[in-house]
């Protein structure tokens, strides 16, 4: 068994959570011990795609957790939070609001390469604990910045088809006061940034540069790598796939993966050797990433092309 289950992650569900209902569910379905991981840690208090690798696609989770990821968030202006989001203790509050005008003139100072301090409830580790656990214990916990990159950052309103949101992300909930001054009480944006960015920070540092504070009182990751909301499914019908839904309704093939790195068809003698972890000379293609595939289409290994020769950089066992 070796392939995707792209799982639109409910809210209060951990990514390890999600993991074992994957195993459990192939249980059920009769596929005996399958090896399960997940491509990119998505918190209990946010929404949306969590790519769950199956038998031999789990040797791309490295490269998952590497992808960018897409995001629609909300900030509430007024209040900053420790873990900064809805279930935070209050540390900050102000009685400044924001109109739209003053926050998309402040977009562009977080787009591009950044620095960003994480939030102390993270799973950063600090001489070797975790972040969230220093802070939990009411440890003094001092992030450091770091380097990230926001490649898109803009107002989403509530487009379903830009945000992908969920049918309780009503258009009212994303609205300014009732003073009729265009102050906002809340702004819900998308954002398609690095690894390593922290939506949270974000929403605090955007509530700052307009002379307020803020937190995300909504997160949903509407793409992480190549996969969408499209291709994700609900937990109702994962666990309807251990009750005997089909497995083509809810299992994406290994390929799927890698559809932003090109194929490159490999010969018999090719694919023979790259199963074999051999290098392979001779080849007239451009250098770079591939994976390669053979005659049935089947794939072979990640492979890197230089100067005609192919090495292996991954190979699957299929």
């Amino acid at each position: 068994m070796n392939g995707w289950i792209i799982l639109d992650k409910p809210l209060r569900l951990g990514s390890t959570q999600a993991v074992g209902a994957v195993k459990r569910v192939c249980r059920e379905a009769g596929l005996g011990k399958v090896k399960v991981g997940h491509g990119g840690t998505l918190d209990p208090l946010a929404s949306g795609v969590l790519p769950i690798a199956l038998g031999e696609a789990t040797k791309l989770c490295g490269r998952m957790l590497d992808a960018s990821k897409t995001y629609a968030f909300t900030i509430a202006f007024g209040t900053e939070t420790d873990g900064l989001d809805a279930e935070g203790e209050v540390v900050a509050s102000s009685d400044v609001r924001p109109t739209l005008a003053e926050v998309e003139a402040v977009l562009p100072r977080f787009t591009g390469a950044i620095e960003q301090v994480p939030p102390a409830y993270s799973a950063i580790k600090i001489d070797g604990q975790r972040a969230y656990d220093l802070a939990r214990k009411g440890e003094a916990v001092e992030m450091k910045a770091r380097s990230v990159t926001i490649f898109s950052l803009r107002h989403a309103g509530l487009d379903p088809v830009s945000t992908g949101a969920p049918a309780e992300w009503t258009p009212d909930q994303d609205r300014g006061d009732d003073m009729g001054e265009g102050l906002l009480e809340t702004i819900t944006l998308t954002a398609h940034v690095s690894k390593g960015t922290y939506i949270r920070s974000l929403a605090r540092d955007i509530a700052h540069a307009v002379g307020t504070v803020g937190h995300v009182t909504r997160l949903r990751r509407t793409k992480a790598g190549p996969f969408d909301l499209e291709q994700a499914i609900s937990l109702d019908k994962l666990n309807a796939f251990g009750q005997g839904a089909a497995q083509s309704e809810v299992i994406l093939p290994l390929e799927a993966g890698l559809v932003d790195i090109p194929a490159l068809n490999l010969s018999p003698e090719a694919a023979g050797a790259i199963r074999q972890g051999r290098v392979w000379t001779g080849v007239a293609t451009d250098d770079g990433l591939y994976w390669g595939r053979d005659d049935d289409n089947r794939p072979i290994a990640l492979i890197e092309a230089l100067a005609g020769t192919l090495k292996v950089v991954r190979g699957f066992n299929l």
